[in-house]
């Protein structure tokens, strides 16, 4: 019996799962990506993926945020760029008050 794979939504939303994620575009051309953080907000859930290889159009230091939709079991890379401010402004401001608890 085959074991079945659980889908990238299921790898990003499984907290004991840091493994890189691979997902794929029309196409069926595979990309891998790193997990950075995973963010609720306005009543959905986004996910921060940073490509393993180098993406065309993108500097190396950069990461691509992604909406999640774990009733339709789908990621959608998010394109409206209020959106992705204030998406990484939210991870700024994690990342932040985790170094202030971890100073403690």
């Amino acid at each position: 019996m085959e074991e079945k794979r659980p889908s990238p939504v299921e790898k990003l939303l499984d907290e004991n799962n840091f493994d890189n994620i691979t997902l794929y575009n029309e196409d069926d051309k595979a990309f891998e990506f790193e997990q950075i953080a995973i963010i609720p907000m306005d009543k959905k859930l986004y996910a921060i993926l940073k490509p393993v290889a180098k993406l065309e159009g993108l500097a190396e230091d950069e990461a691509v945020a992604f909406e999640v939709d774990e009733n339709l079991n789908t990621i959608t890379v998010v394109l409206d760029d209020n959106v992705i401010d204030k998406l990484f402004s939210k991870y700024e401001k994690m990342i932040e008050e985790q170094d202030k608890k971890g100073k403690k």
